[in-house]
């Protein structure tokens, strides 16, 4: 599914990776104790940063992948290259379920790095939005019911 890459990484997905660590110290996690960053590259260049942040009520709880991609789409921003995520231990984690499909929305062909608490001189898995959910529910436009002006109802 991903491929160990520390070795063959770019040096914009370098600094990705660096960027999503650097958030990671942000995060807000008494509960889990498990920090996570993301950096999420635009195709314009811009980088966004998230991280978790935990709460009390554990389904308010939000992921950094998440935090990372609402931040952009509040920027006006929809449309990226890659995505590097960070967290807490010495192997690559991966995307939630949840965060892989809010990622799905934005590209099956998004690149996704995964890296541990060493970020670029750890190890890192690359692979891709496809990758990672395959056989992907994409089919909601078609099922919007319009209206005669052409809005959702």
């Amino acid at each position: 599914m991903s491929d160990q890459v520390s070795e063959k990484l770019t040096g914009e997905f370098r600094t990705l990776v660096s960027s999503a660590c650097k958030a990671r110290l942000n995060s807000h996690s008494p509960y889990s104790g498990f920090r996570v960053g993301a950096a999420l590259l635009a195709v314009d260049g811009r980088v966004f940063v998230g991280t978790n942040v935990e709460n009390a009520s554990f389904s308010l709880s939000n992921c950094a992948e998440r935090t990372a991609i609402f931040a952009a789409v509040t920027a006006g921003v929809h449309d990226f290259q890659a995505i590097a995520v960070c967290a807490d231990g010495v192997n690559p984690t991966a995307p939630c379920g949840a965060c892989r499909q809010v990622l799905v929305e934005f590209g099956l062909d998004m690149v996704v790095l995964m890296a541990g608490q060493d970020g670029a001189d750890g190890p890192i898995s690359q692979t891709t939005v496809r990758q990672l959910v395959p056989d992907a529910f994409t089919d909601f436009r078609s099922h919007v019911r319009r209206d005669p002006e052409g809005g959702p109802r």
